[in-house]
């Protein structure tokens, strides 16, 4: 176990990142590397083995966390990272990339400092890579039965890694020319440098997991034609509808969406091309939206050369303590928060780039059709209504949109060729065990079949539905009114949940997976740590 006292003993002592001005001027991670691991290892035994660890809570994947922080502590990392795998496929992508919600639950922070769990984790994760802890784990027997899994982001590779590793083939398809959805192109690379995502994917090829890029199931492909090529689909494509700015001006040149702006950063990074077709070099830049999207745009363009660069959050500046409708142990409470690229921007600028409480009201444009200014109004902190007298100007030759996304695409094909229908959020609607629900079934009277249904494939004795009067299988009664089911099609992801973190990802491709299992064999002995229609502990 860890130090009873490690709690009072030992401050909290985060990574510490490069100095601002130096990471900068390249692309690496903000990171100055890995902690020497006495320093972790003395974080990790600030862990107080609660009782009730409410960190798990926090966590959707369940992580064991005060077991791991407890080998941390001890130095033994062989440990720590079988217990860290037990649950999370990929740590070096959450230890990196999700906001840690695990710290926001830590009993510590009820009145202290959290244990600095993410780092702790992202240690764990490269550990466990130096020291050659994490070798392939290939099935040892095949169950002949075939999964396509349509995308490559993080629900999508661990659905895989799972379904692949319980001895099912598993075909994965991405409509990009490289793999990891937007972990590919949508995180930049100081955020975390793609060797990481190429490592994991090399172990999940020897693994037995075929990958097939360039595959527009949808679009080119015949949705339905991977159907019948396979014993169950995972629709696993992610919400990368983009929300739009009804504001005057929208039209005009320089104003873009802020993933096209991140992938043009990132396929430079990987060669593709010598200089991005969107840049901010010598020019002011406004990012629309508060969020981590936007975040990322800030940090690219700074290393980009940006004259300037303002960023407009909508919502009021949070304070710095949790609220009173936000008490421990909430995860994600509204406290005033600094990212890697906020802490840039202030190195650079010397002021803090956000405008809290502003709306866009209309842009501007030169003769050429280029926009030149952003006109912008302060709002209610409530309602958000513009207030009267507040509106100013900002110049901007460069105006991103990261309002965030609606769920998946709306033109990608997949709903009309496996009958998938959309929730009232615009996500892929599915029921509680991630099994894709159609459109409403006939009533009894009308012996007509639903139209544009996908056409019913073999179904599993375990799958089919029950006698008149019986409850089905899975112990529950069916829903009223009943839905077509897709047969073999299940959503996994921010395709069902939205758009979320990666570590709901993760969790939800991990559950996901189960399902399928189960569905294929009548059981399953894979976890499951989080249902469809679950949520987090959140104000």
């Amino acid at each position: 176990m860890t130090d009873p006292y490690g709690f009072l003993r030992t401050p909290r002592n985060p990574v510490p990142s490069r100095p601002a001005d130096q990471r900068l001027g390249d692309w690496r991670e903000v990171h100055a590397g890995q902690m020497l691991l006495p320093v972790v290892s003395a974080q990790a035994n600030r862990c107080m083995d609660c009782g009730v660890p409410f960190c798990h809570g926090g966590c959707p994947l369940g992580n064991l966390i005060p077991e791991w922080n407890a080998y941390a502590a001890h130095g033994d990392w062989r440990a720590a990272a079988e217990r860290l795998h037990a649950t999370n496929n990929f740590p070096e992508f959450t230890g990196r990339l999700c906001p840690a919600p695990c710290e926001d639950a830590c009993v510590l922070a009820i009145n202290a400092d959290p244990v600095t769990i993410k780092n702790v984790e992202q240690t764990i994760a490269d550990q466990a890579w130096a020291l050659g802890y994490t070798p392939p784990a290939p099935p040892g027997r095949l169950s002949g039965q075939t999964v396509a899994v349509i995308g490559s982001g993080p629900a999508g590779l661990a659905t895989a890694q799972q379904l692949t590793r319980a001895g099912h083939t598993v075909v994965v398809y991405e409509r990009d020319d490289r793999l990891g959805g937007l972990l590919r192109y949508g995180i930049p690379a100081f955020k975390m440098e793609k060797t990481h995502l190429d490592r994991r994917i090399a172990q999940m090829q020897a693994e037995g997991t075929v990958f097939r890029t360039d595959a527009d199931i949808g679009g080119r492909t015949s949705a339905a034609e991977i159907r019948r090529r396979h014993d169950a689909v995972v629709v696993a494509v992610g919400a990368a509808e983009r929300r739009e700015l009804a504001a005057p001006g929208r039209e005009l040149h320089g104003i873009h969406q802020a993933m096209d702006y991140l992938t043009c950063a990132n396929r430079v990074g990987e060669g593709d091309l010598a200089a991005p077709g969107i840049t901010a070099e010598g020019r002011h830049v406004v990012i629309v939206g508060g969020g981590d999207t936007g975040s990322d745009c800030l940090g690219t363009a700074l290393r980009q050369g940006a004259l300037s660069v303002v960023q407009l959050d909508i919502r009021p500046e949070p304070g710095p303590e949790r609220p009173d409708a936000e008490p421990w142990p909430l995860v994600h409470p509204q406290v005033y928060r600094i990212s890697h690229a906020h802490e840039e921007a202030r190195g650079r600028h010397g002021t803090d780039p956000r405008v809290f409480s502003s709306a866009t009201m209309h842009f501007e444009g030169d003769a050429e059709g280029r926009v030149r200014a952003l006109h912008l109004t302060a709002v209610e902190p409530t309602a958000r209504r513009p207030m009267p007298g507040t509106e100013r100007v900002l110049e901007a030759g460069l105006v991103l949109l990261a309002l965030g996304f609606s769920g998946p695409e709306r033109a990608c094909g997949l709903a009309e060729q496996l009958g998938l229908t959309r929730d009232g959020r615009g996500n892929f609607a599915r029921d509680a065990d991630f099994a894709a629900l159609g459109e409403p079934s006939p009533s009894a009277s009308d012996g007509s079949a639903s139209a544009g249904a996908a056409p019913h494939v073999r179904t599993p004795p375990w799958a089919q539905a029950p006698a008149p009067g019986v409850p089905p299988a899975w112990g529950k009664p069916p829903e009223r009114p009943s839905r077509r089911r897709p047969d073999g099609v299940f959503v996994a992801g921010d395709a069902g949940r939205g758009q979320s973190l990666v570590v709901w990802a993760i969790a939800e491709g991990r559950a996901a997976a189960a399902a399928v299992d189960r569905y294929l064999t009548g059981s399953t002995a894979l976890p499951a740590p989080v249902g469809a229609h679950d949520r987090p502990l959140s104000g």
